[in-house]
């Protein structure tokens, strides 16, 4: 069955269409706008009529492709900027009218569970022992934690994201020496006191993560990430999209992904492989496997 699942982040609203194939999913299409929701919205504030409309397109579109290519079934979520806001309720209903799909605005634990799966089916080789999957999205961050075995155990949320803290603290491009101090200084405080367990493995999904791989490779540990850093802040974001193929917006807000993947490297004590999969390859595994969940907010043509 192709299956599509579309993920209305802070930072982007993304589509994947999948179906399955020897034990894996094979992918037919991928899309992503970058709709930035969370961009100068507090939690509480209300999103936009503007936005809500611009994002109603996008996913309008999304699911008019979809279809096209025979997708059966559809899930869409929204996770931490829509989640946070004061009119959630609004938001997912004009999404839902304008694309013909129900928007599930996602808890934290769910964001983590589908992450989990997502991350933890698609690396292609077995994992053993407990496993922390790390989501650093646009408007919060995800550390679950669990066995490929036994499932998951734990999900521990916080209120920042990449987009949220580049907007508050970056105002140069290339940013300056003294804003990644500034910045590295507010996750320290934001990260104060927190603990978390030792896993066997530690796996970087979203799309800090992915970026990533195309500038230091597919394992994140302190002298890939302090690479990341000097290459960021060596160029502006234009030279840096254009040297790494990445969208400049994205090279923008990717600093603060950086250091939020540091950090939480740093807290694991372990370094991140950057996973093949995440949210949207959980919810694709969802829909395939029937889950009671899935049978719950999936829309099937």
């Amino acid at each position: 069955m192709l299956c599509a699942a579309i993920d209305i982040g802070s930072n982007t609203t993304r589509i994947l269409v999948a179906e399955p194939a020897g034990g894996q999913l094979k992918k037919v299409m991928e899309q992503r706008a970058y709709t930035r929701i969370g961009k100068g919205v507090d939690p509480g504030d209300p999103i936009a009529d503007e936005k809500i409309e611009e994002v109603g397109l996008v996913v309008a579109t999304q699911v008019r492709l979809a279809r096209e290519l025979g997708a059966e079934a559809f899930r869409a979520v929204a996770t931490a900027a829509v989640r946070e806001s004061s009119n959630s309720d609004e938001f997912a209903s004009r999404v839902e009218s304008a694309s013909g799909v129900p928007v599930d605005v996602v808890s934290e634990e769910e964001e983590g569970r589908l992450a989990f799966i997502g991350a933890t089916k698609s690396l292609g080789h077995p994992l053993e022992g407990q496993i922390a999957v790390v989501d650093v999205g646009g408007g919060s961050s995800e550390v679950v934690l669990g066995s490929a075995a036994g499932g998951i155990e734990s999900v521990q949320s916080w209120p920042v994201g990449s987009g949220m803290l580049a907007d508050q603290m970056i105002s140069s491009d290339p940013p300056s020496a003294s804003e990644i101090r500034r910045m590295r200084d507010r996750i320290d405080d934001l990260f104060d006191g927190v603990s978390i367990g030792r896993p066997r493995q530690a796996v970087a999904v979203g799309g800090s993560a992915t970026s990533l791989r195309k500038m230091v490779g597919s394992m994140l540990e302190y002298e890939t990430l302090e690479r990341s850093i000097r290459l960021l802040c060596g160029d502006t974001a234009e030279e840096v999209g254009r040297k790494f193929e990445l969208d400049p917006q994205r090279v923008r807000i990717l600093p603060s992904g950086v250091l939020l993947l540091e950090k939480i490297s740093d807290l694991l004590g372990q370094p991140l492989q950057i996973g093949k999969g995440g949210i949207r390859e959980g919810i694709v595994l969802d829909l395939l496997n029937g889950s009671e969940n899935s049978h719950r907010s999936a829309a099937l043509v």
